[in-house]
């Protein structure tokens, strides 16, 4: 280390500044059974409840300091313990109170953190032990990873390092702590892979599986059983045993992976990914010291990037913004939502109504043409919950709850009514829509909310025939439902405000990310990947090899443009594509090789193992005079068409301000942090001004 921790303590308090929660570490002995003597249990609590996670910001680090100092002078305790208030250990570092302290404040707090977590693991020492019993975040786990010996709950909901993910490294420790214990091909996954797959996380049995933890104890008595299998260890009756990590061929192999998937994700574009690659192969050497130097040293340099700033704005947009939707209408206006309606029983109807049921915990029901259909997507739904108790998600008596409350009826009449709330979740056609909502509303009470799940669809256009279409509102979520955040609320012309602000309070209630919307073609996220998309097809259509085209947004974009048509389908990339074609044909291109796709009801245009399906390929006819660019061209066109799209948008007001554009590609497409979403990376590129 480079300074002393008192110094480092000192400058803690000097940077430290009110806007920290600050996460007190409160100490406390505990006799432990059998003689194994006495344990200082420090607890991590911020005073709030489990929706505002702890974090580490320079008073809390000092508050951790002191508890484990007092421990460790203690001669009545013989070991210590770390562990969280309910359902949380940690977030990791408070990165809003950090952020305004510049490189220098990332410095004394990195070096801090090393200094303060490395006392629970350094040799000599009283023995140390992480209970992990909940979420454990970046330092979070980082705080366990420095322990003796570690127990985690098999519930335990998102352990991981996402920091690569916000444009930095895992900087007290995990880096170096990581490889070292597991080795280094799961510390790829960790740090690298999964923080690049939009931060991914691992529950508490793979945490265990994976070796992060030594022993894994269900929720209901987590403390009580890891403090007994800690007076078990304490004794000798209980010896952790790790296996040996491969220092030779395959360290190489795992971070010959490393910068595979660097730069296939990343497009070399992220510094932090490119340095968690470094800090992986270094850490070979095994020597702690050196390790935690390179990684203060990592976050002192990352923190002077552009990336970082983008990404601090983007985790800004998530934990505030996200929170509090710009334009939506006073809380107080909104209705009760005391039952739930579905229109269609298919796979989206059903995940809707599977999220409807766990976040509400109110009737739900599903109607369709048939009862075939109806049964189901009823027995989706059951099965699904059975899924989750098999799980250990939930137990048996709210699996008993939520299966009871979701039901079928091919009777709209019988099914919606005492409705508050009914979705559509049909096929994209207006004419069908219309039909539905015209049903419906033969049925419902006045005040019902009529929703409509679609991706592009005129709201105003839908509720035009209806007697009350003032209570028709967009509300548009994303595939899979129960995982992708987003939650579109878009207004029509006639959507009043009781309206949006009842779809608000529900979008609420499914703890989706909520974002006011105007009525517009295919909205914020499929307008903007419609433009993408269909840049990208007049491009390959022009001349330009399909391996050029699809290799020349690493780094932009989640994922490459084809894999990108895979997932969503073609036929429905071909149909957001030809409603924003008919709203702006000066600037949407429905791509006749697309069309030829569709028809030919191929799924992809490659196949499993990378290659171009050639029945695909026979589809994609060449022009007389081709085109062909660079896939440095290719990304600077199809760039310049987002900053004029993003720009339109704005000019237009379908949202409020360049953040909303901002968070809707984070939160529904996958755009990095460390690109700040997407209009932050067009600024960068010198393609516009947005803020």
């Amino acid at each position: 280390m480079s300074t002393t921790i008192d110094t480092l303590l000192e400058r803690a308090q000097a940077i430290s500044s009110d806007a920290e929660r600050v996460t007190e570490a409160k100490l406390r002995k505990v006799a432990l059974p059998g003689g194994a003597g006495t344990i200082g249990l420090i607890t991590l609590d911020n005073g709030e409840d489990h929706t505002k996670p702890n974090t580490f910001g320079p008073r809390g680090l000092i508050s951790l300091n002191t508890a484990i100092d007092a421990a460790l002078a203690d001669d009545e305790v013989t070991a210590l313990a770390v562990t969280g208030k309910p359902f949380i250990l940690a977030a990791g570092a408070d990165l809003t109170s950090i952020a305004g302290g510049g490189p220098d404040a990332v410095r004394v707090v990195a070096e801090l953190g090393h200094a303060v977590f490395r006392k629970l693991g350094d040799p000599g020492g009283k023995p140390s032990f992480g209970f992990v019993n909940g979420l454990a975040l970046g330092g979070g786990l980082e705080v366990a990873l420095h322990c003796t010996y570690r127990t985690v709950m098999d519930s335990a909901p998102a352990l991981g390092l996402p920091e690569v993910m916000l444009g930095l490294v895992p900087g007290w420790g995990g880096a170096y702590l990581v490889p070292n214990l597991v080795g280094p091909a799961t510390a790829v996954q960790l740090i690298l892979e999964n923080p690049l797959n939009n931060g991914k996380t691992v529950g508490g049995q793979q945490a265990f599986e994976l070796g992060l933890a030594d022993a894994v104890f269900q929720g209901a008595d987590f403390l009580e059983q890891s403090l007994l299998w800690a007076a078990s260890v304490l004794r000798g009756d209980v010896v952790v045993e790790r296996p040996e990590v491969d220092r030779g061929q395959g360290w190489d192999d795992a971070v010959r992976r490393a910068q595979q998937v660097a730069q296939a994700r990343t497009g070399g574009a992220s510094p932090a990914a490119a340095k968690a690659v470094e800090l992986i192969d270094a850490a070979r050497d095994g020597d702690r010291d050196a390790g935690f130097a390179r990684e203060d040293d990592a976050l002192h340099a990352l923190s002077q990037t552009p990336e970082l700033l983008a990404s601090l704005y983007a985790f800004d947009l998530v934990q505030k913004r996200a929170k509090r939707p710009a334009g939506a209408p006073d809380r107080s206006l909104a209705r009760p939502v005391t039952k739930v309606g579905i229109v269609g029983a298919g796979l989206m109807a059903s995940q809707m109504a599977l999220l409807f049921v766990r976040r509400l915990e109110v009737p739900v029901v599903l109607t369709d043409l048939d009862q075939e259909r109806v049964d189901k997507g009823v027995g989706y739904v059951h099965a699904e919950i059975d899924k989750l108790l098999a799980k250990g998600r939930i137990n048996q008596d709210k699996a008993n709850r939520h299966k009871a409350l979701v039901s079928g009826s091919v009777d709209k009449a019988t099914g919606f009514a005492g409705a508050d709330f009914v979705i559509e979740a049909v096929f994209e056609e207006m004419s069908v829509k219309k039909s539905v909502f015209a049903d419906v509303e033969a049925v419902v009470s006045p005040e019902c909310v009529l929703a409509t799940n679609t991706s592009s669809l005129s709201i105003t256009e839908m509720a035009a025939d209806l007697q009350h279409p003032e209570r028709v509102v967009g509300f548009h979520f994303f595939n899979p439902v129960a995982v992708m955040p987003l939650l579109e609320i878009v207004q029509g012309e006639k959507t009043d405000d009781a309206t949006l602000a009842t779809a608000f309070g529900t979008g609420k209630a499914l703890k989706k990310t909520t974002i006011l919307v105007q009525d517009s073609p295919s909205f914020i996220v499929n307008r903007l990947l419609g433009r993408f998309m269909s840049d990208v097809s007049r491009v390959l259509d022009e001349g330009t090899p399909i391996d050029v085209v699809d290799g020349a947004f690493a780094g932009v974009a989640p994922m490459s443009p084809f894999t990108l048509i895979a997932l969503v389908g073609p036929a429905i990339a071909l149909h957001n594509t030809e409603t924003l074609a008919a709203a702006f044909p000066d600037r949407f291109y429905v791509s006749p090789a697309l069309e030829r796709v569709v028809a030919a009801r191929k799924g992809a245009y490659f196949g499993p193992d990378g290659s171009l399906d050639p029945e695909v390929e026979a589809l994609l006819e060449k022009p007389a005079s081709p085109v062909v660019l660079s896939r440095e061209e290719v990304r600077t066109r199809v760039l310049t068409g987002l900053a004029e799209e993003a720009r339109l948008m704005l000019d237009e007001g379908v949202v409020t301000a360049a953040e909303d554009l901002d968070l809707a590609m984070i939160t529904g497409a996958g755009f990095a942090f460390w690109n700040g979403g997407l209009t932050m990376l067009l600024e960068r590129e010198g393609l516009g001004s947005f803020h």
